[in-house]
Order: C-alpha cells, then structure tokens, then sequence
C-alpha cells in the first residue's frame, strides 16, 4: 500500500520545523486517476468535503423545487457556513417557511464562528442555538426532505429514510459502496469511501452539465449554487469562499474537518480530493491551493491564493518567524 506523502511543510528561519502527510487524487471525467499523490485507495471519511452529496436527495426527490427552495439556500444545504448573520437569518426564515424551529433541528448548538456576531451575543448574554451550528443548512435540507417524504422527526438516523437516501446517492456517485459510517460532529452519519471514490464522485459533479438524468441534473444545480454563492457556502475570510472567488475558471471548493478539502472543476471534468493525514486544516488548505495552483486555475500570487497555500508565521510581537509551503517533491517538474 502507498504511504501518505508530504503535502505541506512548516519552516522557522532555515529549518524545517513541521512536515505534514497526506494524499491527493485527481480524476477525470470518466472516473480515472490521473494524478496522485500518496494511496487513492486509502479509505477517509469525506466529512464535510461530501455535503454536496448529500443533499442530493433534497433536489432529486422534487423536495426542494416543492418548497420552492432559492439557489442560495440549495448553498447552505451544501455548506460549513460561519454562523454570520446572512446565513442564521436565512436558516432561521427557511425553518420557519417549514413551520418549524431550532429546536426541530439535530446538529447541536455551536457558537457563532463569525466574531462579530460571536463577541455581539457573549456582550448580551446571548446563548448561541443550533442555527449558528455550521452545519444547520445541510439540516434545514435534511428536514425539508424529512417533510416532503413524510418521515419522523430523528431524521439523523441512519436507518431515517432521509439518511437511507443520503447513503444509495452517496455510493452512487463515488461508485462504491461504502465500508461503513461514523457519526459526524453534527450528528448525521458520514459514509467512509476511498480517496480515488470521493475525487470520482466530484468529477462526478464537474461533469454533471454535459448529462440529463434526474440524479446529474441535480449534482449541476447544486454545483452551481454553490458556485452563484460563495459566502453562503463558507463565510468571510474562509478557504472555500476565497478560493472560488480567485480562481480563473468555474471552481466549486469545499472543506471538511480531519484536513479534508474537495474541488470541483466543470470547465474541465474533473474533481480533486485532498486528505492530510494528521486531519491539520492548514495542510489541506495549502495543498488544495497548490494543486490547483499547478493546474493553472489559481494564480500563486493572488493575496488570497497566498494566505493558505503560502502564508507567513508570525510570532505574538507580529514579527516574521517563518511560514508555511508545499514541499517542493509535491509537484516535481
């Protein structure tokens, strides 16, 4: 088996001080490698890589076009959003058009990963609820399909019809069925599958345009939110939001926790998975920028592109101490 290989380093002055481990699978449009690095048979769980899968179901089932459901929140269905006031306020109005509130949902309540908002609620004695959860879009998608079909109120279940559907769209498109599942940090199960499958499935989504069956069409519309809506999706100052406003062509980018991060490239039918095995964000997010840094979608010196592919260190006096790269083995010439 292929061992997890340097995909970003940390240097203090001349010395190499931390070195990260992990892989990363290109696939085309017909589901092959064609670029890896590390094992693409290595199995991960996607985490929040995968949300775009998962709300699958909520758009082929006619559950989002029967709530009439907008482009921006078919975004938070797909999103690790910050909690900032755009996305709360949108949660909020979309639970309510469904009759229901925060506490129908199941993904745990979590401060505010906005700091204005977050310092705004410590300064009035606010508590934080389960809208501010991270999560709470993919789960106002979860209950709007829970509604449509007509199923209980534990729609985290893994055997909740919500959950089942989530599964079969879930194989489907990393054509593989899946070893098993954990339950996420929001409570819903997350399906474990291969690096080579969780790439295969976003080239999946990269080339979903070019088809016409109900689960294609489905994976086109919600890359297309997601691309139509990037601060729904994350938030501001965040890698995915960033990272699809710099790039020179159509990007969907999305992260996951454990060092996950996945792009989406229709305008080449291809997808890209990035897994640091030490589940270090900042690997992940230096390594998905230089992975598509050298294939030309992202320019190296963008100020955004360089805050996560090539940021500086600095200790608390604000001083230069060092900073963070790809290895230079990362992509040899």
């Amino acid at each position: 088996m292929t061992q997890p290989q340097p995909i970003c380093e940390a240097w203090r002055g001349a010395f190499l001080e931390s070195q990260h481990l992990g892989h990363i699978v290109v696939c085309d449009g017909s589901g092959q490698v064609v670029q890896a690095i590390g094992d693409p048979e290595a199995v991960i769980f996607p985490r929040s890589s995968c949300k775009m899968i998962q709300a699958l179901p909520l758009v082929t089932s006619g559950a989002a076009d029967a709530q009439g459901l907008s482009e921006t929140r078919l975004a938070l269905a797909c999103a690790s959003h910050s909690g900032a006031p755009l996305h709360v306020t949108e949660v909020n109005r979309w639970l309510a058009d469904l009759g229901l509130g925060d506490d129908d949902l199941r993904c745990g309540t979590e401060p505010s990963r906005d700091k204005a908002l977050r310092f705004e609620m410590i300064r009035d004695d606010q508590k934080p609820c389960q809208v501010h959860n991270n999560c709470s879009g993919k789960h106002a998608g979860f209950l709007t399909l829970s509604q449509y079909l007509g199923a209980g109120a534990d729609y985290v279940d893994p055997v909740h019809p919500v959950q089942l559907a989530c599964r079969d769209a879930f194989e489907e498109v990393t054509g593989m069925t899946s070893p098993g599942f954990g339950i996420d940090g929001c409570s819903a199960p997350n399906f474990a599958t291969s690096m080579h499958a969780l790439a295969r499935s976003m080239a999946f989504f990269a080339t979903a345009h070019s088809r016409n069956d109900p689960l294609s069409r489905a994976a086109a519309r919600l890359a297309a939110a997601m691309r139509a809506w990037p601060e729904h999706v994350a938030g501001k100052g965040r890698a995915c939001t960033l990272l699809m406003r710099a790039a020179k062509e159509p990007l969907v980018a999305k992260t996951g926790a454990e060092g996950v991060f996945i792009a989406i490239l229709p305008g080449r039918g291809m997808g890209i998975a990035v897994k640091a095995a030490d589940g270090a964000t900042r690997a992940a997010e230096c390594a998905i920028a230089a992975t598509l840094v050298q294939m030309g979608v992202l320019d190296a010196d963008h100020p955004d592109v360089t805050n996560f592919m090539t940021p500086t260190l600095l200790n608390r006096r604000g001083l230069e101490v060092g900073f963070v790269r790809p290895p230079h083995t990362l992509f040899p010439t």
